[in-house]
Parts: structure tokens; C-alpha cells; sequence
């Protein structure tokens, strides 16, 4: 099973900035600690200008990659703009096109980041430069792999650039579970958004989200799934304001990794959100997260 890191390429922020950026590093260490090997750790190519253009507007791309992004542009992605930034960027979204190749050949490949599902065609917001499950689906249907993806974004903030991306495209489905009371405030309609209220727990969550996950499977039966397996619907998440335990995030990355292996379908993941106080929950959820793959895709593979 292959896991993109990205991390290596550092995205300097200033200090007090209220982005976790080491958990990468620190997930890709804590895999490489693990008592078994939970899969081979990959650098992934960045991202062309081709691959990304062909999801983001042309003037938007040459502006990230020259530097010419205005102030509020830049505060509405929450990130000074660097050539590091721009690097790291596009190597998360190559991670992600990787992490996709990957899973068409052998059933489930992994970035260890990604997930940038609040960048739109033409602007980035919420940390998110560039929409990198948009542009791993572009590049995957260009290159005749795949014909339609389903996107399950179980961040716990709706995927309010995916949805505009894919919107009115038939071979795009968008499903998002998230909190209803939360960023963004202006939600982009998806094709299935299951809007949850702040406090909802494991039971409710998990139900919602395996009722309507079952259906859609079955009905629309993709080509490949794309699922952002957020750490953000934790209870201790200060941006999250939902309260699923670790084992109901466990007990959620089981269910749907096992629904796409049971129906043959690939799937490529991204870890997505995390923001707890303490680091250690964050690496904990996401390192569940790729644990749970891998246990599903040696299954898969015995």
C-alpha cells in the first residue's frame, strides 16, 4: 500500500500560527515507527501547471505560482505566500493524483495529507491553495482511468470548493458530512450534503453516514472513491464542534474503506482536518486512519 508524504517540503509559517502543520511530520514519523510496516512511504511529484489548469482558472494559477495574490487573498487561505508555499502545494495535490494512480492499481492508496476541498476554481480559502481531489479526478479521466468518482468528504467543514468545482458535471458525485453551524457559513450545495447538528456523537453520525454511503454505492457504483477522512469531528476539536470519539472515527474509516473493498471499488484517501489542542490526538485519528487501510487492503491482497 502506497503512503505520499509531503511534508519534507515545509510550508514556513510565522510563529503562533494556528495551523497544526507538524502533525504530517509527525504521522509520517509515527508510521515509520510502527511495529509493522503500514505501507512504503512515497515522496510524490508535484503537481504540473497542466494538471492543475485543468481545474483552476489560468489567471488564479499563474498568480499563486508568481506571487501576485493580494492581502485578503492570501488571509482568506490563512497562509503567507512563499515559493515554499507554492512547492508544498503542489506537491500535496501530487500526492494526491498519486495516492490515486496508486489505488487504480492495487485498491487503496493514501496521501497523508490533502484533502483541500475549500479551494475553488478561481481562489483559495481555509487553508487550502489549490483543490487537490478536483485535480487528481481530472488527471485520472484524462488519462482514460477512471470515468466517475464519488467524493465522500467526512471532514467535519463542508467541501464548499469541491461542490462548486463539481457542480453540474454528472461524472462528479459529491457527498459531505459535516457540522451545519460551522465554516464555511456560506455553503456551496452539493450533490448530497448531510448537514449534522453541533454535539452529534458516534451513533447519529455513524448512522446518517452508513445509511446514505450504503445507497449511493450501490446506485451509482464508481469508478473510484475519494474519501477525506477528517480528524476535525473529534470531541476534543477546537474547530470541529462535533463530539465522535477516536473509536467512532476508527469504527467510521472501517466502514467506509470495507464498503469500497467489498464492492471492488478503489479508494484513494486524504487525511483532510484535524485541529485538537493537543498534536497527539490529531496523529493518533489520522494514524488510525492508516491503519485501518491497511489492514483492509492487506485483506484485500491475501
Amino acid at each position: 500500500m502506497d503512503c505520499f508524504y509531503s511534508d519534507t517540503f515545509e510550508l514556513p509559517l510565522p510563529d503562533g500560527h494556528r495551523f497544526p502543520m507538524q502533525k504530517y511530520r509527525r504521522l509520517r514519523e509515527e508510521i515509520e515507527r510502527s511495529e509493522h510496516v503500514l505501507g512504503k512511504l512515497l515522496i510524490p511529484p508535484a503537481a504540473t501547471n497542466k494538471q492543475l489548469l485543468r481545474v483552476h482558472t489560468q489567471d488564479y494559477v499563474e498568480r499563486v505560482i508568481q506571487g501576485d495574490l493580494s492581502d485578503l487573498e492570501q488571509r482568506r487561505i490563512g497562509f503567507p505566500w512563499s515559493e515554499k508555499m507554492v512547492e508544498r502545494s503542489r506537491r500535496s495535490v501530487g500526492a494526491t493524483i498519486a495516492a490515486a494512480r496508486s489505488a487504480y492499481r492495487d485498491s487503496i492508496g493514501l496521501n497523508l495529507a490533502g484533502g483541500t476541498h475549500h479551494a475553488f476554481a478561481d481562489n483559495g480559502q481555509g487553508y487550502c491553495v489549490f483543490n487537490d481531489v478536483c485535480v487528481a479526478i481530472r488527471s485520472l479521466q484524462a488519462n482514460q482511468l477512471v470515468q466517475t468518482a464519488l467524493v465522500v468528504d467526512c471532514d467535519v467543514h463542508q467541501g464548499n470548493g469541491t461542490s462548486s468545482i463539481a457542480a453540474d458535471d454528472p461524472t462528479i458525485f459529491t457527498l459531505s458530512i459535516h457540522c451545519e453551524k460551522n465554516y464555511p457559513f456560506k455553503k456551496t450545495n452539493g450533490d448530497l450534503d448531510i448537514a449534522l447538528p453541533a454535539g452529534t456523537s458516534d451513533a447519529a453520525y455513524l448512522h446518517e453516514l452508513e445509511t446514505q454511503l450504503a445507497e449511493l454505492l450501490d446506485q451509482w457504483n464508481p469508478d473510484m472513491v475519494f474519501y477525506l477522512a477528517g480528524a476535525d469531528p473529534y470531541e476534543g476539536d477546537r474547530l470541529g464542534l462535533l463530539e465522535l470519539s477516536k473509536e467512532g472515527l476508527r469504527r467510521r474509516d472501517a466502514w467506509v474503506i470495507s464498503n469500497c473493498r467489498k464492492r471492488e471499488i478503489p479508494i484513494a484517501i486524504c487525511m483532510a482536518g484535524g485541529y485538537a489542542d493537543e498534536v497527539e490526538d490529531i496523529v493518533d485519528i489520522h494514524f488510525a486512519t492508516v491503519e485501518t487501510a491497511y489492514q483492509q487492503w492487506r485483506r484485500a491482497s491475501d
